[in-house]
């Protein structure tokens, strides 16, 4: 199947902040904020929501179509991907521009205090509308505005499953945007807070939601996840880390795993554990694409954590 993903290209700096950023706020001052937190670690990775599903896919043994614009600073990052396997012929490459980057803060508490240039991701990728065959799934994540609602459009009239993820751009799209783009999906996935965010500013309740879409997803964080139908719910509960380096990437990450899980034709129960278990892989690391894994080890850790086998 090829599984199309639309979304961001970015380099991530990373830093580690050795406090808490409540300690250092007062919510007195707020109106007058001026913070500075000293940084124990740096690290500058590939990062990008597009490129960090990509690349856990392709580490799953899927060969991903990233649909996306990067700029003329992106040869590394495309060789570090055709290497891992994810194609990236609809790259588009915006000579003028450099590619997107993330400064991105994370304090002792998993807080995150982040800052984005768009670079040339404020251009469209033009997806070529012919990759929009009839055995595809795509995943529309967090990227280009103008492309989360073209592509939504497209694939609704190719008739293309696809999950609407808008993340990071809800408080950018107006709410018929949002209606639009969950209109039609195949799953709309959120955390909780951008869930509130989503219903507060497009005036649906889940209910609605689901009367617009087959799946609603809510990431939980360290609690798991839910998973809505019209008919049933799921609470799952997380799969647990060896160790807590970096959150960084932990939500691509699961979405990754879930769409292996949706491939593999697997209940949707299943499908939520195992993309806990793929976000695990990105929280033991530092950096959104500097872990190991393949998909016989994601199955080991699968057993190891539900106590049974996934299904072959």
């Amino acid at each position: 199947m090829k599984i199309l993903v639309s979304g961001s290209l970015a380099y991530d700096k990373i830093m580690n902040f050795p406090g808490y950023f409540k300690d250092n706020i007062l919510p007195e001052r707020i109106h007058s904020l001026s913070v500075s937190f000293l940084i124990e670690r740096l690290e500058e990775n590939f990062g990008g929501t597009a490129g960090n599903i990509a690349y856990n896919l392709a580490c799953l043994g899927e060969e991903p179509v990233i649909l996306a614009a990067a700029g003329n600073d992106f040869e590394n990052y495309k060789e570090w991907l055709e290497q891992r396997g994810v194609n990236t012929g609809q790259i588009k490459i915006i000579g003028e521009e450099r590619t997107a980057f993330a400064n991105i803060v994370t304090d002792q508490a998993d807080n995150q205090i982040s800052a984005f240039y768009p670079g040339a991701m404020k251009n469209s990728c033009e997806a070529d509308p012919e990759i929009a065959v009839a055995d595809a799934l795509a995943i529309i994540a967090p990227g280009h505005v103008g492309d989360m609602i073209t592509l939504a459009k497209l694939y609704r009239e190719k008739n293309v499953p696809f999950i609407f993820d808008p993340g990071q751009q809800i408080p950018t799209l107006s709410a018929e945007d949002l209606r639009l783009g969950i209109k039609g999906a195949k799953v709309f996935i959120s955390n909780d807070y951008e869930l509130s965010l989503t219903m507060k500013k497009t005036g649906w309740k889940e209910e609605d939601i689901l009367k617009n879409t087959e799946i609603l997803i809510t990431t939980l964080g360290e609690k798991g996840s839910q998973i809505k139908t019209k008919d049933t719910g799921y609470s799952i509960p997380a799969a647990k880390p060896e160790n807590i380096s970096d959150p960084t990437g932990a939500g691509d990450a699961y979405r990754a795993g879930f769409i292996k899980g949706l491939v593999e034709g697997w209940p949707l129960e299943i499908c939520g554990r195992f993309a806990g278990v793929v976000a695990c892989y990105t929280v033991e690391k530092y950096g959104t694409q500097t872990h190991q894994l393949t998909f016989e080890a994601a199955r080991e850790r699968y057993a190891k954590n539900f106590g049974e086998e996934l299904p072959i």
